[in-house]
């Protein structure tokens, strides 16, 4: 039966309390630092004020750590990809968020704390942000990485490149920065069966539903006591 636990603080400070080589792989969402044009704009800007349209029904709790300039959110997360790497074990896969301004950063963390890249997994959102004269803001991207080989004989799943999900809308969205929970079921066939996935920054709990659901445990991290209990009721729920 799988098992979850989630822990509440700060993700760097939490992984490094965890054990090494206690999981079977990593999916995590972590704050973009994204979304702002300038310096004055990104520190001046809440999270809410980036990712959030003007018009938007919901006052969905805001989340902190989302300033960072991109030198710092690339020293930041190869810390934290690199805690994440020790606890994963030998030919785990690690599966991390992106959009398209911190791609490049993202992809030199991966690589820095030890990860061997693997590929960019492009999730299309049908529902997206317009762009005047331009194109649509309409992919945000899942960078792939192991830890040493892929171990196809343990897990031989032939999964998509890409995949195509709406956001929670309406009383299903409970977080900003939402991910589908159709993509999550998904993503998560990554994992080994039975498997334990990490996920530092849990947010709402999505990929924790998803692990429970597919059978396969859980141990997440969240820094925001509100959006923690959101995710502990989701999570407990998910398990019932």
């Amino acid at each position: 039966m799988p098992i979850w636990t989630l822990h509440r603080g700060d993700a760097l400070t939490t992984l490094r309390t965890l054990p090494s080589g206690s999981v079977a792989a990593t999916i995590t969402d972590p704050p973009y630092n994204s979304g702002a044009m300038s310096a004055a704009q990104r520190t001046a800007s809440t999270a809410r004020d980036k990712y959030v349209s003007g018009d938007a029904q919901h006052q969905l709790p805001d989340f902190d750590g989302d300033s960072r300039d991109q030198r710092s959110y690339t020293l930041w997360l190869t810390l934290i990809l690199t805690e994440c790497y020790r606890i994963t074990q030998h030919a785990g896969p690690l599966l991390v968020f992106s959009d398209f301004r911190q791609l490049p950063a993202t992809s030199d963390a991966l690589q820095a704390a030890g990860w061997t890249w693997r590929g960019i997994v492009p999730w299309h959102k049908p529902i997206s942000r317009p762009c005047r004269g331009g194109f649509n803001r309409a992919c945000e991207y899942i960078l792939w990485g192991t830890k040493g080989p892929v171990d196809a004989t343990r897990n031989p799943v032939y999964l998509p490149g890409l995949y195509s999900a709406s956001q929670p809308r309406g009383k299903a969205r409970v977080h900003i920065t939402q991910k589908p929970d159709g993509l999550m079921t998904e993503l998560v066939k990554v994992c080994v069966p039975d498997g334990t996935i990490l996920d530092p920054f849990t947010g709402s709990g999505t990929t924790g539903v998803a692990a429970l659901a597919s059978g396969r445990s859980f141990i997440g991290i969240e820094q925001s006591e509100q959006i923690a209990t959101t995710a502990d009721a989701r999570l407990t729920a998910a398990a019932a």
